[in-house]
């Protein structure tokens, strides 16, 4: 029989699969000797036949009520037994953190008599005891029978009005139960459930169901986390961090996850639950102030926080609480760190001998060095310093202050850059977190819900900005000196200092941008970690990495960010602006002898062009593709030119125009008349281009031209255009590859026979995706992909990365079939893909020589290049 449950002494760190990493880790720290309270995990197995029946799989019940005896005999006593009971927290953990996503029940086990027995167990502290049971009712009312958290929030406020929680006495949380047990009924129709059991078994179910909330399911979206994962259940007995000043609960991390740097860094809450620290619903204290509090406990905190990070030679996030001055662990991570962070540390442990440059290179990802490549705030520019709070994710970032999720994320759907303002978050704010540019909130501190989330996305965030008073309802805040801020106002906020400003303060290159561009300060440690780590991806990748450029400025630009060539230069883009016109009198020639002379009107500038290019490649191959715009493209609209003629208002060059317009108008451009048909249709318009190019390559030393014919479906379309550029290479004296670009599903299919014509394929995988797909991407984007998304039919639009199992195949396909019919068929990727990380990765599995993309792109490329080669060969801990 299939095993379900496994109790902490049974697991370990690598069981996430099946434990979660909650419960595999709990099973390490247990495995280390170190105080974690006893427990049982209940696994992602459960979970799936659970989601997938609509009931827990056979035997589970029973495998449940097993290792709850064997706790209960741990323990020295029963659940919720009326005069010393045994508490227990069930806690979600899935194999990946989801901070605040799905569903925790503590204390459970409470009742209207076991209330009696915990005072007793904690020495006649009744209020301690009533405040476990009014939190044991709210939590269980809000997640386990979906109440409105807010009736529970409510009706605390009322009662303590403003004093803190922790002010309430006995008697006050006496009645506080009474009025929660009340909503309950009014909410439900039914009793609070008085039975023990019932409790946890209700709670596994609802943390069960909590995998596929709202929230989790747009997390998992946000972060890629498949989504048949399901989520592990922890039964863990109950430490109690409210028991009075001699108690608390933290959230420690072994090093800073905002910069990297080596220190103690966290947060400790007195008197309080685990719930109260990462809801930010109090502010707390520097984990450092621990020390005066309680020396014992922060001595063996400290002691135990070394032996994990050496243990998992990584940063480790820690929960903990001290339960009447002794130290409780529960729960370690590798923990969520902001790009900056996770290249620092990388580069740290190496020199600490923990991991090689190997592992460091795998330790940091593509995504995190792009987000190191956003803007700072500029240092000279004036500016309104509004108040200061904590720099819980660093980052600038500059939006219309937004009072609500919903608010924050209309206004970004409609193209608006918003800041996300609350007083603290939850996890149903989510939403309105991913929309944001940032986030202010003027409670919490490092380890708030704001703070972590938004650390695991990268997003810019200021946390516990005490003096800002948020009022909610009235969509506004105040700051020190009466300074008022309303929905719509516009605030700047900085990640890296805490500091928030009034207005807009402009922005500049990160430092990273300056380290690519040649330009930054080399003794800054970030600088000096990514140049570590870039350097060894280069020396790793066998992937190489070239740019989308058209323009001089492009290609130099792209060279100073590690580019070894052009893989795409789109020659269209060269008859834009004043060119235009010779383009018109092309396609209106009337005889041949005008087409020559708009064509000859042409080629000085594009060999100009050429010219630019080769030189800023300095010797670097650079691959330009013939012409391929819908030619509407290049033509007056259809409509405009009707309406003038109507009104009379027409020239004789404008009713030429039109004849033309109708002659040529196309119901689908973009399957129409463009690539390599254009070069056919109209006679010279390649052979100009071909010229062009052998002439600029005869005048630039050492230029290495290819020349792409873009949109071949048959070879015989292929071989009509090779044979006409193969005479005009050879009566100039240059030598230059002839390929084509893979974009038409036929071509993939075809590619054996195609090979036969072509010395390289360059993969045009955003026309590949339209085509395989039937999408029109101007279209779709807009119109129904978000409804996909939701839908779980996308896990991420097939036009950001590579559709692995369509797209994807007809890939592999050419590939395979190209290289089997020449065997030194050149082969690259062009689309917007060649920057995709993961996108990436497959064109490293399907053996492509290099991948192109935009300039700014090109360092992601470089680094998931090097990864990509380091997975392959089975190096390292990918985490």
């Amino acid at each position: 029989m299939a095993k379900y449950v496994y109790d902490f002494t049974e697991g370990n760190k690598d069981l996430k699969d099946l434990l979660g990493g909650k419960g595999a880790n709990l099973a390490e720290m247990t495995n280390l000797g170190l105080p974690v309270p006893p427990g049982f995990t209940i696994t992602t197995e459960a979970c799936r036949h659970y989601l997938a029946e609509g009931e827990v799989p056979g035997g589970l019940d029973e495998e449940i009520g097993t290792h709850l005896a064997a706790l209960e005999t741990t323990m020295g006593k029963r659940l919720g037994q009326a005069d010393d009971p045994l508490l227990v927290s069930v806690r979600s953990g899935a194999k990946f953190s989801m901070p605040g996503m799905m569903d925790t029940v503590l204390n459970i086990g409470l009742n209207d008599e076991s209330v009696h027995g915990l005072a007793k167990q904690a020495g006649g502290n009744e209020r301690f005891a009533w405040d476990s049971y009014r939190r044991l009712i709210q939590m269980f009312g809000k997640t386990v029978l979906g109440i409105d958290g807010d009736r529970f929030e409510h009706a605390l406020d009322e009662l303590k009005g403003k004093r803190q929680d922790t002010e309430l006495s006995t008697a006050e949380l006496r009645e506080l139960v009474g009025t929660y047990k009340e909503i309950v009924r009014e909410e439900t129709g039914h009793d609070f459930p008085a039975d023990p059991r019932e409790q946890m078994r209700l709670a596994i179910m609802a943390v069960f169901d909590s995998w596929n909330s709202e929230r989790a399911v747009l997390y998992r979206r946000q972060e890629r986390i498949p989504a048949d994962l399901g989520t592990a259940v922890n039964v863990c007995s109950m430490v109690f961090g409210n028991c009075g000043d001699d108690s608390g609960t933290g959230v420690a991390f072994t090093r800073d996850p905002a910069s990297g740097r080596q220190g103690v860094y966290g947060d400790y809450l007195s008197n309080a639950q685990g719930e109260d620290v990462v809801a930010g619903i109090r502010n707390t204290i520097p984990l450092q102030d621990l020390e005066q509090l309680n020396k014992g406990a922060y001595d063996e905190l400290m002691a135990i926080m070394a032996t994990l990070e050496n243990h998992y030679r990584d940063l480790c996030d820690i929960e903990f609480t001290v339960e009447r001055g002794k130290l409780w662990m529960l729960q370690t991570r590798v923990g969520k760190r902001t790009a900056a962070a996770a290249f620092r540390i990388a580069t740290q442990l190496v020199d600490q001998g923990l991991i090689d440059l190997d592992e460091a290179l795998l330790r940091v990802t593509g995504d995190q060095l792009a987000k190191l490549m956003f803007p700072r705030f500029s240092t000279d520019a004036e500016r309104t310093l509004l108040t200061k709070g904590m720099n819980a994710s660093p980052g600038a970032a500059v939006g219309k202050a937004v009072f609500s999720s919903e608010r924050a994320a209309e206004l970004a759907a409609a193209g608006e850059d918003v800041i996300l303002v609350r007083r603290e978050t939850t996890p149903d704010d989510l939403a309105g977190m991913i929309a944001a540019r940032g986030i202010l909130t003027s409670r919490g501190g490092k380890t708030s819900h704001a703070a972590v989330v938004a650390r695991g996305m990268g997003k810019t965030c200021v946390c516990g900005a005490e003096e800002l008073e948020v009022s909610i309802s009235g969509k506004r805040f105040t700051a020190p000196g009466g300074v008022e801020v309303t929905e719509g106002d516009v605030i700047s906020i900085d990640g890296s200092t805490g500091e928030v400003f009034l207005g807009e303060v402009p922005v500049q290159d990160s430092v990273v941008v300056e380290y690519f561009e040649g330009a930054a300060d080399e003794s800054d440690e970030l600088v000096q970690a990514v140049h570590r780590i870039m350097a060894h991806a280069d020396s790793v990748r066998r992937l190489g990495v070239r740019a989308n450029a058209d323009t001089e400025e492009d290609a130099a630009r792209a060279r100073r960010f590690g580019a070894q060539g052009i893989g795409l230069c789109r020659t269209e883009h060269m008859f834009l602006g004043e060119r235009r016109q010779l383009v018109e009198d092309l396609v209106l020639a009337a005889s041949p002898e005008e087409r020559k002379a708009a064509l000859d009107a042409l080629e000085p500038l594009q060999r100009t062009d050429f010219i630019g290019i080769f030189q800023s490649m300095a010797g670097l191959p650079v691959t330009i593709r013939l012409i391929d715009p819908p030619l509407h493209e290049f033509l007056p609209d259809l409509v405009e030119l009707s309406v003038k003629v109507a009104k009379g208002e027409a020239t004789d060059k404008d009713h030429k125009l039109l004849e033309a317009v109708r002659r040529l108008h196309e119901q689908n451009p973009m399957l129409g008349l463009r690539g390599v048909r254009l070069g056919l249709v109209i006679p010279g318009l390649f052979a100009m281009q071909v010229r062009a190019i052998a002439e600029a390559a005869r005048q630039v030393e050492g230029a290495q031209a290819e020349i792409m014919i873009p949109l071949v479906g048959a070879v015989q379309e292929l071989e009509a255009v090779r044979e006409e550029a193969a005479a005009i290479l050879a009566d100039a004296g240059v030598e230059a590859l002839i390929g084509t670009m893979i974009e038409v599903p036929r071509a993939a299919l075809t590619a054996g026979q195609i090979a036969e014509a072509a010395e390289f394929f360059s993969f045009g995988t955003n026309d590949l995706t339209q085509m395989t797909w039937g999408f029109s991407r101007d279209d779709v984007e807009a119109s129904f992909f978000s409804r996909y998304l939701e839908l779980g039919i996308f896990g991420v639009s097939p036009f950001e990365t590579l559709d692995r199992d369509g797209v994807g195949r007809l890939v592999r396909i050419a590939a395979e079939e190209g290289r089997k019919a020449r065997p030194d068929l050149k082969l690259g990727i062009c689309g917007e893909h060649g920057g995709d990380p993961d996108s990436v990765h497959f064109c490293h599995e399907v053996g492509l020589d290099y991948v192109s993309c935009s300039p700014f792109r090109i360092p992601v490329a470089r680094l998931e290049a090097g990864r990509a080669a380091l997975e392959s060969a089975g190096s390292g801990d990918t985490r």
